[in-house]
């Protein structure tokens, strides 16, 4: 591969209108409406990486026999552009989804793409398709980079050819009507990862294997579903796309430490260090469910609250299990978000939309 990409860029004969474009803007919705251009590349066994390129967006064409469709040899990334004041577009720690990308693909056999290409590559679509990124509110552009193994090959191995690609989608706020605490199902039939298995990488398999659980969840009126270790199913790992912490009432924040079997968030990165900032001493450690039930019923804990690239830090106000219901913090104070949430979701939001300043150099100009 040459040492840095040059991407050919093609663009698109028939763009989206500028009516049609701004109707999207004015209400983007979660991955449901596209920007007008994507990025490919190609690797081979014997060729490495080659043929960068800024295309139009379109369907792919993969052969039915294409490993990706028959052994799931896929991983991808998620990550966001936000515009900023001045009209300039950034990206939040997009090194950091690099090297993630990278123990993904390590993981799951697929080639490793450098870092510094995976952050121009958002740079070549966002350059292209700066007009599709939103402006106002909690709006953003989702950039979701993946990589999929192309080869027509039914044998078990690690396939010899793959395609990287990136595309882009307008985001909207997490919550349309304003800032709500989700409500939480404990699943005790399903666990979402085991130890030496995926659970650390960013692979779809680990989210079709919560979708049964996630059925579940809403099937009892919650929004989303938390999952035990799968050895002792008392440890607490992931919540669906999030990660826990727990507010005690000393200022102590408390989150599940990696173990190998829980996603290394990037969003969780972050808040354990803006909490530091914040005054809040942070605690990596192993935290069961009953510590959790018991130490809501106490009072010990005050708040929970997740985090994650898309909702940012969202407020957890109630736990149900089978036979059980616990409601957290009281809902009839400023709609049930507790002030150590709040001050933290605040504290990161004003970092990725350029209202503070970059202390960190977490921030990455794209266009």
């Amino acid at each position: 591969m040459p040492d840095a990409w040059k991407f050919e860029v093609e663009l698109r004969a028939d763009p989206a209108a500028e009516e049609a474009r701004e109707a999207i803007l004015a209400a983007p919705g979660f991955g449901q409406a596209f920007t007008d251009h994507m990025v490919l590349a190609n690797w081979s066994a014997d060729l490495g990486w080659h043929d960068p390129r800024v295309t139009a967006f379109a369907p792919l064409k993969v052969s039915p026999a294409a490993a990706v469709l028959h052994y799931a040899q896929e991983i991808f990334e998620g990550l966001k552009a936000f515009r900023h004041a001045d009209g300039s577009v950034w990206a939040f720690r997009p090194q950091d989804n690099a090297a993630r990308f990278t123990g993904s693909a390590r993981r799951l056999a697929l080639p490793e793409l450098p870092e510094d290409e995976f952050v121009a590559s958002l740079q070549a679509l966002v350059g292209v398709d700066k007009r599709w990124v939103p402006t106002g509110g909690e709006s953003s552009l989702y950039l979701r980079p993946y990589m999929i193994a192309t080869e027509a090959s039914l044998s078990v191995r690690p396939s010899r050819e793959v395609l990287y690609g990136v595309i882009a989608s307008p985001a909207g706020a997490y919550f349309q009507s304003g800032l709500k605490p989700v409500s939480i199902w404990l699943s005790t039939r399903y666990t979402r990862a085991s130890p030496g298995g995926t659970g650390e990488a960013k692979t779809g398999g680990n989210y079709a294997a919560s979708l049964a659980a996630q059925v579940e969840a809403v099937a009892n009126g919650c929004e989303q579903v938390v999952f035990l270790d799968a050895v002792e199913r008392q440890w607490l790992e992931e919540i669906g796309s999030m990660l826990l912490f727990f507010v005690h009432k000393d200022g102590r924040i408390v989150t599940p430490e990696l173990s190998g079997t829980i996603l290394a968030g990037i969003t969780r990165a972050s808040v354990i260090e803006l909490a530091a900032d914040l005054g809040h001493k942070v605690e990596e450690r192993r935290m069961s469910i009953d510590e959790w039930r018991d130490g809501v019923a106490s009072g010990e804990i005050t708040e929970v609250f997740a985090c994650g690239t898309a909702a940012a830090v969202t407020p957890v106000g109630r736990l149900v299990w089978e036979g059980g219901d616990q409601v957290i913090g009281d809902h009839d104070v400023n709609d049930g978000v507790g002030p150590v949430t709040a001050e933290i979701r605040r504290t990161l939001l004003d970092l990725q939309y350029g209202r503070t300043e970059d202390t960190r150099n977490w921030l990455t100009r794209l266009a």
